[in-house]
């Protein structure tokens, strides 16, 4: 975990490890067969789900905490495409197919790029980084994705000068994803960042998990991680990206504008209409166990409260 100077994140906060198992790394191929499956798209291959990856830990962002156990993470979930229960995902999500998968970045960009999972796998180095995940249901956990910053990929699409925000787009496949019969959001699920806020290192494109690939309940194949805003923000299962000068309406807001802003930053002083945003339950504790409290920008203050200075955050929530 990427420890800032200001809020170091404790063992002590950390959930009880349960199933955590040592880290597999095995090379997935010869250097010489991956340039050529670069240069030939047709002969990209996807990693399956749960197939170990190759990776190293990141050297920016210090990876010495324990995470949450895999079972927690793969088990309680939001991801609405699969129905509203934390159990929905894992369980309604086995019909979902990952492959062939491919992601399209268009918009204000001077390169337009559509790209299988070969070649996202490819893009850039893996590595794990430990980050908090905090929902806007006031719960949290330690999770170790692996993947690298989404700048790598936005970088190859050469953004145009007039862009300032970059739209996601999810899949959305009715025979499937089950939780599409229900109106409780426009399909298909829709967030966004302002293009500074994409571009910075923390912003992750995310293809594993605790060293595998991504189950489809956490967002395969591909997904992206926030790690100073709530969780509703890190889009799963991307198909689309999308560079805009104009800022996008993402779901939430567009269901619920006076519950969910476009910013969405962890801020324990302002509070959710219909309930406190001070503190979170530590997902794998206990539901009785003793809430912590939550920290600014998720405890990443140091490294992105510069992106919002002299901006109203109780206005722009």
């Amino acid at each position: 975990m990427f420890k800032s100077r200001s809020q170091p994140i404790q063992p002590s906060e950390i959930t009880d490890e349960s199933v955590w198992r040592a880290r597999r790394r095995l090379f997935l191929q010869a250097p010489g067969a991956l340039a050529l499956a670069a240069g030939l798209p047709g002969l990209a291959q996807a990693v399956p789900v749960g197939q170990a990856l190759s990776f190293n830990p990141s050297q920016r962002w210090k990876l010495d905490e324990t995470p949450t156990s895999e079972a927690d993470v793969t088990t309680y979930n939001n991801f609405y495409e699969f129905g509203t229960g934390k159990e929905d995902p894992s369980r309604q999500s086995g019909q979902f197919k990952t492959e062939p998968w491919t992601v399209q970045v268009d918009g204000l960009v001077h390169k337009p790029l559509t790209l299988d999972m070969g070649q996202i796998l490819k893009l850039a180095p893996l590595e794990e980084r430990i980050y908090r995940l905090r929902c806007v249901e006031a719960w949290s956990m330690v999770v170790p994705w692996v993947g690298y910053s989404l700048s790598a990929l936005l970088k190859q699409a050469s953004p145009m000068g007039s862009a300032r925000f970059v739209r996601f787009e999810t899949a959305a496949e009715p025979e499937t994803m089950p939780g599409l019969r229900s109106r409780i959001l426009d399909w298909p699920y829709v967030e966004a960042l302002r293009l500074d806020e994409a571009m910075h290192p923390l912003t992750l494109l995310a293809t594993g998990l605790y060293g595998k690939s991504l189950p489809v309940q956490n967002g395969a194949p591909v997904r992206l991680i926030v790690p100073w805003k709530y969780g509703f923000k890190s889009a799963k299962s991307l198909v689309r990206i999308t560079l805009t000068d104009t800022m996008p309406e993402s779901s939430w807001m567009k269901v619920a504008p006076h519950e969910y802003g476009f910013y969405a930053n962890v801020n324990p002083d302002v509070p959710h209409p219909r309930w406190s945003q001070a503190t979170e339950r530590v997902i794998g504790s206990g539901f009785f166990a003793t809430k912590k409290a939550t920290l600014p920008f998720n405890g990443y203050a140091e490294d992105v409260a510069s992106l919002y200075a002299n901006m109203d955050l109780r206005r722009y929530y």
